[in-house]
């Protein structure tokens, strides 16, 4: 199955983290984590919320609304580490998995700026709640 994330990737890189189309306009990072179960390494392209306090931004486990968390949080929670490309730079990052009104709070302002997240909360109500990390550099 092709892997629908190479041409992002490859559009970042070229373009000093930037990319069109769906995203365009957004703010990508490539987080870069560990397979939990096959050891691999892979990179996955996300949209993320930049804390302007601090050197952390945060990634948002939405899977487009879909029932279940996508295997990259799986793989970051269970690593506590991954490694982030923002624009040019690439560093290693440590992993938080918020919760309660640090969550809500985080959560919802990603929603106002950007209200397909809102709709991805919507389609997941009652299901699961859409996990927020916290990548910090390391």
């Amino acid at each position: 199955m092709p892997n629908w994330n190479t041409p992002i990737i490859e559009e970042f890189r070229a373009n000093d983290g930037k990319v069109g189309g769906h995203f365009a306009g957004a703010p990508i990072v490539l987080v870069h984590h560990r397979g939990r179960k096959s050891d691999r390494e892979f990179v996955t392209p996300m949209m993320y919320l930049a804390d302007e306090q601090s050197d952390t931004i945060y990634v948002f486990a939405s899977k487009a609304g879909a029932p279940t968390n996508p295997d990259w949080y799986l793989n970051l929670v269970s690593a506590g580490q991954g490694k982030v490309e923002i624009g040019v730079e690439s560093y290693p990052v440590t992993v938080r998995d918020l919760t309660g009104e640090e969550r809500d709070r985080v959560y919802a302002e990603q929603a106002r700026r950007y209200p397909g997240f809102a709709e991805y909360a919507a389609k997941t109500a009652g299901i699961r709640t859409i996990p927020v990390l916290a990548l910090n550099r390391a």
